[in-house]
């Protein structure tokens, strides 16, 4: 049987359960703390975005560096459309090459060859077919087109150079070598 202080224990927990249950906060001395429950389910992820066009290409000076008449002439030694390449360079703070006389055809004529690669010039044709200007919208003061060029008359909007620094009128679509000037 139990005895007169079991009862009284008794009869004191099954009070204070009741007491505790009726209000919002049993007062008393916390227990032990049990066991953490198990983590849930991870959530669903959302949906991939739409990927995104590629940038332009960055202009690393891997490739070749010279120096002529205060311009920096640089090359990643990568090749790419005429778009693409004004994007690069202008992504790096520089245009396309564009020689302005002897002295810096020749200058870009050497990374032409190094490379063994044609390279776009930052010259297009104006809206008059067959005369070309400057990307700033001047008449060009330098020319050095190959026999028989510009040809394209309208055709052909771009300008490369040769492996021979000879100039030629061109698609731009076609991929030539990234050359910037800064």
């Amino acid at each position: 049987m139990l005895s007169l202080q079991s009862l009284h224990i008794f009869a004191a927990v099954v009070f204070f359960l009741v007491t505790c249950h009726a209000e919002e906060k049993c007062a008393g001395t916390p227990g032990i703390p049990g066991t953490p429950g198990a983590n849930g389910l991870p959530g669903r992820d959302g949906r991939d975005g739409m990927k995104g066009d590629p940038g332009p290409p960055v202009l690393t000076l891997e490739g070749k560096i010279t120096e002529v008449r205060g311009k920096i002439l640089a090359t990643n030694g990568k090749e790419a459309n005429f778009e693409t390449t004004l994007k690069a360079c202008e992504h790096a703070s520089g245009s396309i090459a564009t020689p302005k006389d002897q002295e810096e055809n020749d200058a870009i004529l050497a990374i032409v060859k190094q490379f063994n690669r044609y390279a776009y010039l930052g010259i297009r044709e104006s809206d008059v077919p067959g005369e070309f200007q400057y990307l700033d919208g001047k008449p060009l003061n330098y020319t050095n087109w190959h026999a028989h060029e510009p040809n394209g008359k309208g055709g052909e909007n771009c300008v490369e150079m040769y492996t021979d620094g000879g100039w030629n009128d061109k698609k731009c679509n076609q991929y030539r070598l990234t050359i910037c000037e800064f």
